[in-house]
């Protein structure tokens, strides 16, 4: 396989852009969840911090996300709706660390989200046949792929957020995630892919150094159901559909 260096570089670029921002936004943020509120106080044996630690940071990791995006990428229709879908699920996140929110309003939400990201086109339209006698290699889903793509991506968004109980182990794993995945699109040619997953690498590794133990500050549900929403339009797109 020929790989083009100018494409290579620009992923290059969009990862060290999206850690550059991640990583000089967060303490600006940082402070931002002091004055707002966005504060995780321990108030009971269950947490693994004894001081009031902030929990907004996962808005760095959407603003070094989304700028490298804006610069780098052709925004088609398909990241068109990915951008918005993230866009809902941050400005829910971000309500939801100041004001804890009732579990169904956040569900609507993000099947929302969902809803956009699918309507423009971020769909699962194919899968493997299960049957290995079978002269047809995929399943076609049809209207099914409506539904089936909206629980495929609110499932992943809640999956990482649900992982998100111990210092770096949301972004860490989000970050091998999104590298698998960079990797995957560079040796298929995906190279739109590729940036969008470069970025999403550069803003995850940006956020690591405030969020090892003893993390400085929280992702919170704002980037924890941001990372989620994002790897699960983000597996479903272009090639990786199938």
């Amino acid at each position: 396989m020929v790989v083009d260096k100018e494409l290579i570089l620009n992923v290059m670029k969009a990862l060290v852009v999206a850690l550059c921002i991640s990583f000089a936004a967060t303490p600006f943020v940082r402070r931002l969840a002091f004055t707002i509120g966005a504060v995780d106080v321990p108030r009971d044996n269950r947490r693994m911090h004894n001081h009031p630690i902030p929990r907004l940071g996962g808005l760095a990791i959407f603003l070094g996300f989304v700028i490298s995006v804006l610069i780098f990428c052709d925004i088609d229709l398909q990241l068109q709706g990915i951008l918005i879908g993230a866009v809902m699920i941050v400005i829910l996140g971000v309500i939801d660390d100041i004001m804890s929110l009732p579990a169904k309003l956040k569900l609507v939400v993000q099947i929302m989200a969902a809803l956009c990201a699918v309507l423009h086109g971020v769909a699962i339209e194919a899968i493997n046949n299960p049957n290995i006698f079978s002269d047809n290699p995929y399943w076609v889903l049809g209207f099914w792929s409506y539904p089936i793509s909206i629980i495929w991506i609110v499932a992943i968004t809640n999956s990482v957020n649900l992982i998100d109980g111990l210092d770096g182990l949301a972004d860490g794993v989000s970050t091998i995630a999104a590298l698998t995945m960079l990797i995957l699109a560079v040796l298929l040619g995906e190279w739109e892919i590729s940036i969008i997953c470069g970025a999403l690498v550069g803003a995850c590794v940006g956020f690591i150094p405030y969020n090892l133990n003893p993390a400085k500050i929280f992702m919170g549900d704002t980037g924890s159901t941001f990372l989620g929403f994002i790897l699960a339009t983000l597996s479903i797109q272009g090639l990786f559909k199938y």
